[in-house]
């Protein structure tokens, strides 16, 4: 049985308002629902997610800005940081924690500047929305051993240019073992994967 995070419910004061801030981020609106007594259900979708955000009015009871811990993962935190930047966010400075795993609470062993490996899941940027819900972005460039079994890509051009270097590489391949590669199937699905940041 798989228990997938589907959804993450913001507390926001101005729907209208915390709608344009994520749009504006590039999130993709998936739903507006009005119903009766001002209730409302605003359903956007970072790029690459499979988790989305709920925003609304009537749907949970906490405070606006009570949100203090959503993560997002980018595979460039420094390009992630440049991209939020020009859309009209306001992110931190890039950092990395002194204890070089995850991160503390607020700014406890907070060092300026990338993971000095640029380690994956070492890097982070923080930013608020308008009511002040606090996400962190992190940097993952590899996926530890287990971590993900699910090859996601983001759209139809990003799988036709995986399976176009598939080919290539897999063209290279069969030059150097000399024959046609009969176990073709595994090796474009390993390639796949690891073209995906699977890590396989």
């Amino acid at each position: 049985m798989d228990f997938a995070i589907e959804v993450v419910v913001l507390p926001v004061s101005d729907v209208d308002r915390a709608k344009d801030f994520y749009t504006r981020l590039g999130f993709r609106e998936d739903v507006d629902h009005r119903g009766p007594d001002g209730f409302r259900v605003v359903h956007v979708t970072p790029p690459g997610s499979a988790t989305s955000l709920v925003i609304g009015s009537g749907i949970t009871d906490e405070p606006p800005g009570a949100s203090q811990a959503v993560h997002l993962v980018v595979d460039d935190v420094v390009a992630a940081r440049a991209e939020l930047e020009a859309r009209g966010a306001r992110p931190s400075e890039v950092f990395h924690d002194a204890g070089g795993v995850f991160h503390h609470a607020g700014v406890v062993g907070r060092v300026p500047g990338p993971h000095p490996d640029r380690q994956s899941y070492g890097s982070f940027l923080t930013f608020t929305d308008p009511d002040g819900n606090l996400f962190v972005v992190q940097e993952v460039t590899t996926r530890r051993p287990g971590r993900v079994d699910r090859v996601v890509y983001r759209s139809v051009d990003e799988v036709e240019k995986a399976l176009v270097d598939a080919a290539r590489a897999h063209g290279e391949h069969e030059k150097e073992i000399g024959r046609a590669d009969e176990n073709w199937p595994a090796w474009y699905a390993a390639f796949l994967a690891r073209a995906a940041g699977l890590g396989a």
